[in-house]
C-alpha cells in the first residue's frame, strides 16, 4: 500500500469506461484519492491545475484536446506530476510522443480494472520513492545550514580583505545562495546587547551569561531574551527582498542592501532599521546599536560602504545605545577641533578610561583602528600638540591595558616586549600619528592575548557540550538550537566557539559519533540496519542510509557484509 492519500485525476470522453475506472476501483482502500474527472482535455486542464493530482490518467484520442497536448500542457505548469496514458493504437509515433513529454506509463486499451490498479500503484511507489529522496536531501540540506552559515562568513570576509576576483566572488555567492548582482549596494552592521551589561572579561565578548549587577535569575532572562530576539532577527531578515544577511555572531549581522539606484537602496534600509527597531521594542532589557555605511554603485565598492559602517559602528563606544548612525554622524560626537583646549570642558579621566576599558572587552580586531581614531577626536586632537599631553594620555592607556590584563590573570608580561616597555612607548611618542601606531599596536596585542585566554576558557564550555552530545545523540530532536542552549548561548555564536575549537562543525561532530556508534554495532550486533539507525538517533533508515554512504563511502550493508567476508577469510 502506498504510504501517503495520492491523488488521481482522470480524462476518458467514453462515460462508460470513465464510470468503469471510478466506481469499478477501490480507490481509498488501496491508498488513493479520486480527485476529479473530465471527458476532454480542454475541460480537464483547469480542474488539473485547482486540484493538482499526483496522477493523471487520461486517454489519447479525444474531442477537443487530445490526451498528448493535455500532458504537455499539464507537464510544464506540474512538472511533478506522473502521467499514465491509455490508449487504443499501438503505434510507435504515439508511444515516442509520449515518452518525449515525459509520461509515465502507456497502457494499451482495453485494461482491466486491476492491471490499471497495478499500473497506477506501481507509479504511486514510484512518487513515493522520489518524495523520499527528496526529504533525504531536505533534512541534509536543513543540517548543512550551519556549514552554509559558516562559509557565507568566510565569503563576506573574503570580499572586504579584496582577497577574489569580482568573478570568484560571485561564483562562490551564487553557490551559498548569495546573490551579489545589484546596480547598488549599502551596508548595515547591527548588534543586540543586553541592557546595562559588562561583558565577560575573559574572552572580550558580549556573552550571554554576563549581565552586569542583577540576579541570577534575571541574568538567565536577559540571556534567553537575548537568545530569543537573535532568532527572531534572523527570521525577520530572510523575509526582506534584495538584502543579504551575514550573521558575525557575536558580533552582530552584516545586512547588505541592494537596489537599483542609490536612492532605492536608502530607502529599503530605512524601511529595514524601522522593523529592526520596532521588534527590539518589544524586549526593554535589550539594547541595540546600527552602523550605516555609504551607498555605493559598484561591487568592487562594497569594502568601501563596509568600512565607513564600522566607523559609524565603533560609535557605540562614545554615544547612547538604540541609535543607528551613519559614518558622517561620528564627527558630532565630538566637540570641534578648532577650539582651544579649555580643561574644564574635557571629559573625566575617569570617563575616557571607562570607554577605553568598554572596548577592550566589547571591541575586535578589525576596530582598533576606528575606536582609537574617535577616541582621538574626541579628545580634540589639537590638545595633542603638547607632548607632555600626548606622554600622559599614552601611559593612561597603557595602564588601561595593564589592569585590564591583569583582570584576565595573564598580566603585562605577556605583551611582546616591543609593547612591554612603558617608558620606551612614551619615548617614541614623538609625534600624534606615531603615538596613534604604537597604541594600535598595544590595544592590538591586548586583545589577541584576550581572544586566546577566552578560547582556553572555553575548552570547559565545549568540553560540556561534547559530553552532552555523546550522551544523547540517540535523540532525533539533537540539533545546534538544543546543545546552544543547554550551554546558554546563542546557536550562531556556539557554532562559531565549536568549529574554532575542534575542527569540526557541530553536525559533523555530532554524526562522527552517530555514525561510530552504528559501524560498532554493524560489526557486533546482529541488529537490522533500519534498527541501528534508528538507535544512534536517525528515525529515518533512508536518511541514515544515505548519511552513513556519503560519509563512510558504503552502504550499512556494504559495511557489514565486511564481518561476513571477514569470517569466511578465516
Amino acid at each position: 500500500m502506498v504510504h501517503d492519500m495520492l491523488k488521481v485525476f482522470l480524462v476518458e470522453d467514453e462515460v462508460v469506461i470513465r464510470n468503469g475506472i471510478k466506481n469499478n476501483i477501490p480507490w481509498e482502500r488501496e491508498g488513493f484519492v479520486f480527485a476529479g474527472e473530465a471527458s476532454d482535455g480542454e475541460l480537464a486542464y483547469p480542474l488539473i491545475l485547482k486540484e493538482k493530482p499526483d496522477i493523471l490518467i487520461t486517454d489519447i484520442k479525444m474531442p477537443f484536446m487530445d490526451g498528448l497536448e493535455l500532458s504537455r500542457i499539464v507537464r510544464r505548469e506540474l512538472p511533478q506530476i506522473k502521467i499514465i496514458i491509455l490508449s487504443g493504437y499501438n503505434e510507435f509515433d504515439y508511444a515516442k510522443s509520449a515518452i518525449d513529454i515525459g509520461v509515465t506509463q502507456y497502457l494499451l486499451k482495453p485494461i482491466s480494472s486491476a492491471k490499471l490498479l497495478e499500473a497506477v500503484k506501481e507509479v504511486g511507489a514510484l512518487i513515493e520513492k522520489e518524495r523520499e529522496q527528496d526529504r533525504v536531501l531536505e533534512q541534509y540540506q536543513r543540517e548543512m545550514n550551519e556549514n552554509l552559515l559558516l562559509e557565507r562568513q568566510k565569503l563576506w570576509n573574503a570580499l572586504i580583505a579584496n582577497e577574489l576576483s569580482t568573478a570568484e566572488l560571485l561564483e562562490e555567492g551564487q553557490k551559498l545562495g548569495m546573490d551579489f548582482t545589484a546596480p547598488a549596494y549599502q551596508v548595515l552592521l547591527f548588534k543586540l546587547m543586553p541592557r546595562e551589561s559588562s561583558a565577560d572579561a575573559s574572552c572580550g565578548l558580549p556573552q550571554s551569561s554576563s549581565f552586569g549587577t542583577g540576579s541570577a535569575q534575571e541574568n538567565v532572562d536577559a540571556s534567553r531574551g537575548l537568545i530569543t530576539l537573535s532568532e527572531r532577527v534572523a527570521e525577520l531578515s530572510e523575509s526582506w527582498e534584495q538584502v543579504l544577511t551575514i550573521d558575525r555572531s557575536p558580533e552582530g549581522w552584516v545586512f547588505l542592501i541592494k537596489g537599483e539606484t542609490e536612492e532605492n537602496v536608502g530607502e529599503r534600509l530605512a524601511g529595514c532599521v524601522q522593523k529592526l527597531q520596532t521588534l527590539v521594542a518589544e524586549y526593554p532589557e535589550i539594547e541595540y546599536f546600527g552602523g550605516i555605511g555609504t551607498a555605493v554603485g559598484r561591487f568592487r565598492d562594497i569594502r568601501t560602504s563596509y568600512q565607513e559602517a564600522g566607523r559609524a559602528f565603533a560609535g557605540r563606544f562614545f554615544a547612547e545605545p538604540n541609535q543607528v548612525i551613519r559614518s558622517e554622524d561620528v564627527a558630532k560626537l565630538h566637540r570641534g577641533t578648532e577650539e582651544k583646549i579649555d580643561i574644564s570642558g574635557m571629559r573625566s579621566r575617569k570617563e575616557e578610561r571607562e570607554r577605553a576599558d568598554r572596548f577592550l572587552k566589547n571591541g575586535t580586531l578589525e576596530e582598533v583602528g576606528n575606536f582609537l581614531e574617535e577616541y582621538f577626536l574626541d579628545i580634540g586632537e589639537q590638545n595633542f600638540q603638547s607632548l607632555l599631553y600626548r606622554q600622559y594620555i599614552v601611559m593612561d592607556l597603557y595602564f588601561s591595558v595593564v589592569d585590564f590584563l591583569e583582570e584576565l590573570e595573564i598580566g603585562a608580561g605577556s605583551l611582546p616586549p616591543e609593547c612591554r616597555d612603558i617608558n620606551e612607548t612614551v619615548a617614541r611618542s614623538t609625534s600624534l600619528q606615531e603615538m596613534k601606531r604604537l597604541v594600535g599596536d598595544l590595544f592590538t596585542e591586548a586583545l589577541k592575548l584576550r581572544d586566546s585566554n577566552s578560547m582556553k576558557r572555553y575548552n570547559a564550555v565545549i568540553e560540556d557540550a561534547r559530553a552532552f552530545i555523546r550522551e544523547n545523540y540517540q535523540r532525533d530532536d539533537m540539533s545546534l538550537n538544543t546543545v546552544a542552549s543547554q550551554v546558554n548561548i546563542s546557536p550562531s555564536y556556539f557554532s562559531a566557539i565549536f568549529s574554532a575549537q575542534t575542527g569540526q562543525t557541530f553536525v559533523e561532530y555530532l554524526t562522527s559519533v552517530r555514525l561510530e556508534k552504528a559501524k560498532e554495532l554493524l560489526m557486533c550486533s546482529n541488529m537490522r540496519t533500519a534498527e541501528i539507525g534508528y538507535e544512534v538517533g536517525y528515525k529515518d533508515s533512508h536518511y541514515f542510509s544515505y548519511i552513513f554512504k556519503k560519509v563512510v563511502g558504503c552502504s550499512p550493508k556494504e559495511y557489514k557484509n565486511r564481518r561476513t567476508d571477514a569470517a569466511k577469510s578465516n
